[in-house]
């Protein structure tokens, strides 16, 4: 769908809100909450999280989880209103939120009980993800409307900007011994020593 005929901005903002504040009030929103940050084991990614300047699990995490929970009410009004338009639903989101999406949705049973009780979808398709995530987009209406007041540009980077960040971490990663954004590596752990013959990605 083009931006033209996506759900109007103020019915989405209304809707999603909405939904954001079911969700807080739901018996499992609790149990959804603290299993979203102990799946903090898993936050292993080169590609995320560690584009934001001076990374802290411990400080971002809560942030994190908080814009996460906002995107996915976005989703789910944009689906609903849509009426069931997975593309259109799948919004564009920084880098780092939608790791932490990712961490919520890993939290399967609750999700499935939530969207049952609630009779709503969390949709997420990673098919039909984009990563071109850009200030001013459709995206940031909604989330205006919704009435959260201002996004925390700490976490809502451009992707223009999480690349160069990328790259910039990517030059560590191989100095380190690892292919780019930590996707391979030449360590041998059969030998008594760890020592990169090379990095070979």
């Amino acid at each position: 769908m083009t931006s033209s005929s996506m759900p109007q901005v103020a019915e989405v903002g209304r809707r999603a809100a909405e939904i954001l504040d079911r969700m807080r009030t739901h018996p499992a929103y609790d149990r959804l909450h603290s299993s979203s940050m102990k799946y903090s084991t898993c936050w292993a990614t080169f590609t995320g999280y560690p584009a934001i300047s001076r990374w802290s699990l411990e400080r971002d995490a809560g942030p994190l989880l908080e814009e996460a929970l906002r995107v996915l009410a976005l989703k789910a009004a944009v689906f609903e209103l849509s009426g069931g338009h997975e593309r259109a639903a799948e919004l564009l989101v920084p880098a780092p939120v939608d790791e932490m999406i990712h961490a919520v949705l890993a939290q399967f049973t609750l999700m499935t009980r939530m969207q049952s009780d609630l009779g709503v979808v969390f949709p997420h398709a990673t098919e039909l993800e984009e990563f071109t995530y850009t200030r001013g987009c459709i995206t940031d209406d909604y989330y205006g409307a919704a009435g959260w007041g201002e996004q925390p540009l700490r976490y809502w980077l451009d992707s223009a900007e999480v690349t160069r960040r990328l790259d910039l971490l990517n030059t560590r990663y191989q100095a380190a011994g690892l292919g780019r954004d930590g996707r391979s590596h030449d360590f041998d752990f059969d030998q008594p020593e760890l020592v990169a013959a090379g990095v070979s990605g």
